[in-house]
């Protein structure tokens, strides 16, 4: 099978991303942004759902964060959706865990071509809990737009349940069981399935 991989260059008045993946790689990683903890954790993301990804990234942080995270989740989300193609003979569904210390990620995804995120804290939307400590300017609503950007861009239906988030109160901690989790469950979802001829869904096509 021929390797699946996409590039990608998007550049706005806000940011500059150039992007290079391959989904059949071995986990190598050359990470390059403005967000130092988004850096670590797409390293572990790539590394644990063996993506090959070079990122170049510039962008108007001297501002805030926010541009540059949500753009650096749509790129990639169509990065991913490029490499896929029209996604024949892909398993389509995939989910994995994660613990680090006593908190517990879970990360379930299905590449429908609908892009969908639910984000929970034990079950329980964010604002019901204890906030999360801040990773320098990293916030838990940065995590949260950016794993939305990158679902819709993919055209995937995420839904990831931290459990025991407070049990550290750390935004790093956190965010290490999420991005290891979504890499297993991606790795998994985008595996082929040598009994599924053509593509996954009963409608024969996957937007």
């Amino acid at each position: 099978m021929a390797q699946r991989k996409a590039s990608l260059e998007r550049k706005s008045k806000e940011t500059e991303i150039k992007a290079e993946l391959n989904l059949d790689g071995s986990g190598q990683t050359k990470i390059k942004t403005p967000i130092g903890i988004l850096d670590h954790m797409l390293e572990l993301f790539s590394f644990h759902g063996f993506f090959d990804l070079n990122l170049e990234v510039k962008g108007d942080t001297h501002i805030d964060i926010h541009h540059t995270n949500e753009d650096i989740g749509i790129v990639l989300g169509k990065a991913f959706k490029k490499a896929l193609d029209e996604k024949e003979g892909i398993k389509r569904f995939g989910s994995a865990f994660a613990p680090m210390e006593s908190t517990l990620g879970h990360s379930v995804i299905d590449i429908s071509g609908r892009g969908y995120l639910k984000l929970l804290l034990d079950g329980k939307k964010p604002g019901d809990l204890p906030p999360i400590s801040n990773q320098g300017e990293y916030t838990f609503i940065y995590l949260e737009h950016f794993l939305e950007s990158f679902v819709k861009q993919l055209g995937a239906n995420l839904i990831v349940n931290i459990q025991n988030p407070d049990g550290s109160g750390d935004l790093h901690t956190v965010m290490e069981t999420v991005f290891k989790s979504l890499g297993m469950a991606l790795d998994q979802a985008i595996q082929i399935d040598p009994r599924r001829k053509g593509i996954p869904s009963t409608k024969g096509i996957i937007d």
